[in-house]
């Protein structure tokens, strides 16, 4: 029998190579997205597609609401910034603590199933710096996970967060999807996209995104406004 894992699976990029990554480890994943106020809810959409044709065993999308708190250009009413991707600063399209709480669903949900890892698609090179993607937190919050449940505490096995594209530059994971038959056309990355889904092209996300393919000498399936400057 199959080991079961949580996939955290947003529809974008990262996260459905990195799906394709757990089913390529042998787990049996339970894909996991979250409609938390985001503007670019059109992911969820491409989740949804994708989520049983990538192979996921089930695949649960939780309602949240962060625009209640906003602080981020993603759940709030800020503009999006474009061209403007700079090393050192975390910027505006930061939402406070997201992967903090969504590994906390993602832990919930893989001690009811019985599950001992969770995957997660973050990534400490080609990225805009947000706190929540680097090793140091993913490794406190493993560390928390095995102390604050039972399954943790009563276990014998203990819970441990994947993180297989942390140390890989886009380009790099980019290979690694189509080297895994991963269809990047059915995902989306864009932070402020058009009313019918168009990706901008010039966010941070379409700016890395589209770096990446051109590094991995291929071109990017998705349909944008204008790629990039």
């Amino acid at each position: 029998m199959a080991k079961k894992a949580v996939v955290l699976y947003s529809g974008g990029l990262d996260s459905t190579t990195c799906m394709a990554i757990a089913k390529q480890d042998d787990f049996e994943a339970y894909a996991l997205s979250f409609q938390y106020g985001q503007r670019h809810s059109v992911e969820l959409e491409k989740a949804k597609e994708y989520a049983p044709l990538i192979g996921a065993a089930d695949h649960r999308v939780v309602q949240i609401d962060l625009r209640q708190f906003g602080g981020s250009a993603l759940t709030d009413d800020l503009d999006v910034p474009k061209d403007e991707l700079t090393e050192g600063v975390i910027p505006i399209t930061y939402v406070p603590a997201r992967n903090t709480i969504f590994l906390s669903f993602a832990l919930c949900w893989a001690e009811v199933l019985g599950a001992h890892d969770i995957y997660i698609g973050v990534n400490a090179l080609d990225y805009s710096g947000y706190p929540d993607c680097r090793p140091e937190f993913i490794s406190a919050y493993e560390n928390m996970a095995n102390l604050a449940t039972k399954a943790g505490v009563e276990g014998e096995t203990p819970y441990t967060i994947h993180t297989p594209l942390i140390q890989l530059s886009k380009a790099e994971i980019i290979r690694t999807g189509l080297d895994l038959g991963v269809d990047y056309a059915l995902t989306h990355s864009c932070y402020d996209p058009t009313p019918a889904g168009l990706a901008c092209g010039h966010c941070d996300s379409c700016v890395l995104r589209l770096k990446g393919f051109a590094e991995a000498g291929c071109e990017d399936p998705v349909a944008y406004v204008t790629r990039g400057k």
